[in-house]
């Protein structure tokens, strides 16, 4: 699988001038490049279109959790919007007014924040990701955005970047000297839900290849299954996702792998039957938990976890393992501890990142206020 480029860029003239915009010149000599002053807020969905604007909020700010489950204390570096690949299940097309790809032309005052702030901490770990609000790199063959990104976080002792994606664009990454401080992750799904709702991202194989050279690079690994999907012998299919995972990829290279059963809300529903009449996610039994979500059943979801967990200790007991936004009892009854008792997820993923990565140091912090709500997306 390969993203299409795209066809027409439409950038505002604020940022007409800045680097960002003159790297899509050079990469797409062959798309339309338009100028405007301002692109409209509620632009239309169409992957062909490019939208390059000037950012004026945070690029720098906490995952977006909520105070009822453990979240992981993630930060999220805030370089586009929305993403191309059509997953039924992404939680985007409800969240942002906007469903064009935006990508945000003020990459200068992105990377001052960035120093600000992490210098303003040297003492603090910061786990920092792209991969919330668009695929990490679905873009990045034609922006380069990462040959910018992974050699900043190379010069920085306090810091670890996480790029999360759904494609294989990879090879950006290749000549870059990243010195362990860029973790590459990958969404994991079993065959039939990639087949049925992930069509547009690459395939299984192809994104194990692409682990796999990547960490023959000398980068360290990162996986992600998110959403779980409820599906008939899902057991077989998620343990077949496993085993091939370990096939590809040295285990002790893997800092950590998230887990995390399909929730939704509720009007997403509606949304999903609209846009993606063949996909059958919407039509399970939900129950309504503490975040207002739709989430399966708490047995069903301590099932999945259990499973995985223990499938993944049997190959390298190592791995640090975690929950996305699930609560102290579902952490009891799957794993058999809370973060709670183990000085909370953060200090964990940190503690991983020490472990197998030798960067940083831990420390609570609350540098960087969090929005509300949470955004569950490769």
């Amino acid at each position: 699988m390969q993203t299409a480029p795209p066809e027409t860029v439409v950038i505002e003239r604020s940022v007409a001038q800045g680097p960002l915009a003159a790297r899509l010149r050079r990469s797409l000599p062959g798309a339309r490049f338009e100028l405007v002053d301002q692109l409209p807020p509620d632009a239309a969905g169409d992957p062909s279109v490019l939208g390059l604007v000037r950012f004026r909020g945070r690029f720098l700010r906490s995952c977006p959790g909520t105070r009822h489950y453990h979240c992981c204390g993630y930060q999220i570096v805030h370089f586009g919007t929305q993403c191309s690949l059509g997953c039924t299940y992404c939680i985007l097309q409800a969240y942002f007014q906007n469903q064009g790809l935006r990508l945000f032309g003020n990459i200068e005052d992105l990377f001052e924040e960035l120093a600000r702030t992490l210098d303003a901490r040297r003492d603090c770990l910061f786990r920092i990701g792209s991969g919330e609000f668009t695929d990490s790199l679905l873009l990045d063959p034609w922006t380069g955005f990462s040959e910018w990104l992974v050699p900043f976080f190379a010069d920085r002792p306090n810091a670890v970047l996480e790029l999360k994606t759904k494609t294989t664009h990879i090879d950006n990454l290749e000549r870059l000297d990243h010195r362990g401080h860029t973790l590459v992750a990958w969404s994991l799904n079993a065959a039939p839900v990639r087949a049925r709702e992930e069509s547009r991202g690459a395939s299984l194989a192809e994104r194990l290849e692409a682990a796999r050279r990547v960490q023959s690079w000398g980068y360290p690994l990162a996986f992600h299954f998110d959403p779980m999907i409820d599906i008939p012998d899902w057991q077989r299919h998620y343990g077949e996702v496993l085993e091939r995972l370990f096939q590809a990829v040295d285990p002790a290279r893997v800092v950590w792998i998230s887990l995390g059963a399909f929730r939704f809300m509720p009007e997403l529903k509606e949304m999903i039957q609209a846009r993606y009449p063949r996909s059958l996610i919407a039509y399970g039994e939900f129950v309504r938990g503490l975040d207002g979500k739709m989430r399966y059943f708490r047995d069903i979801r301590v099932e999945f976890y259990r499973f995985m967990a223990d499938s993944i200790a049997r190959v390298d007991p190592g791995i640090r393992v975690y929950l996305c936004m699930e609560s102290d009892d579902v952490w009891r009854d799957a794993l058999g501890f809370s973060p709670t008792e183990r000085g909370g997820l953060p200090a964990l993923l940190d503690s991983a990142v020490q472990t197998r990565l030798g960067v940083g140091r831990d420390c609570r912090r609350s540098a960087v206020d969090g929005a509300a709500g949470e955004l569950g997306v490769a």
